[in-house]
């Protein structure tokens, strides 16, 4: 069975703002489980001016006694992120997927940053989904147990990202208004 997680509501920011945030988000005081994060990767198209970057994020997480004596692993875990950042149609995209313990679980995330319909000009709609699918056939009740833990992990997880990432465009925002009276 496939876990499925979805969100989306407005940042009080407009895209820009949120987009350079998007570069900055880690670390945050909310995000503690994310301890690196790597550029591999980043190109813009010449004729498009889509900025593509690809990254990995490190992170610890603390994994149930039950899963690290059945799966095996460590709390050290490794995420690959994909980002598209257009500014023709003002349009983030950034995709991640877990590489640690992937044979047995994949967790694959879609978020946009697009400006809100409700007020295009001051504020950006989020919009994020993650499917949930645990890979251990033999033993059904591990991977339903598994994915029911992940998609909980990851509802917390989101949560927090949400208030990190606030954080984030208020320091980014502040900043600025600092740059500015100077």
């Amino acid at each position: 069975m496939v876990h499925f997680f979805k969100q989306s509501f407005d940042y009080d920011h407009d895209w820009t703002t949120v987009s350079k945030g998007v570069w900055q988000k880690y670390p945050n005081p909310y995000s503690g489980h994310v301890v690196s994060v790597d550029v591999l990767d980043r190109s813009i198209d010449p004729e498009t001016g889509i900025i593509r970057t690809e990254r990995i994020l490190g992170c610890k997480q603390s994994a149930p006694k039950w899963v690290v004596k059945f799966l095996g692993g460590s709390e050290d875990a490794f995420v690959r992120e994909v980002s598209f950042v257009d500014p023709q149609t003002s349009r983030t995209t950034v995709t991640s997927v877990n590489l640690s313990l992937s044979q047995y679980m994949t967790v694959l995330e879609h978020i946009t940053y697009e400006p809100s319909p409700s007020n295009p000009m001051s504020k950006t709609l989020f919009r994020q989904t993650a499917e949930i699918q645990a890979r251990v056939m033999r033993w059904k009740s591990l991977g339903d147990k598994l994915e029911s833990w992940s998609a909980d992990r990851f509802r917390s997880n989101a949560a927090l990202g949400r208030q990190g990432f606030e954080h984030v465009l208020r320091v980014l925002c502040e900043g600025q208004e600092q740059k500015v009276e100077s």
